[in-house]
């Protein structure tokens, strides 16, 4: 039985989606996004953004990744 899907994270940039999409697929989330293209053929506009949509069943995993995802790219740039 499919769960309805719900926003997890919008962003304008196409290398944050790519990890972001590595991180879901090595995990095996699914997930599905909206306007994955208009970003890269439009950057730096700020109404073009991608949509990435998981399971309601997965948010809080996907979310628990995200947030390590943040973490690490801040003790990086530290």
């Amino acid at each position: 039985v499919s769960m309805p899907m719900i926003p997890l994270i919008n962003t304008q940039d196409v290398g944050e989606l790519a990890i972001i999409k590595s991180l879901l697929d090595g995990n095996r989330i699914a997930y599905v996004i909206h306007g994955e293209h208009m970003s890269s053929l439009y950057p730096g506009m700020p109404f073009f953004v991608s949509r990435v949509m998981v399971d309601v069943s997965d948010q809080a995993r996907a979310e628990v990744l995200l947030s390590r995802l943040r973490l690490s790219i801040r003790e990086a740039s530290a």
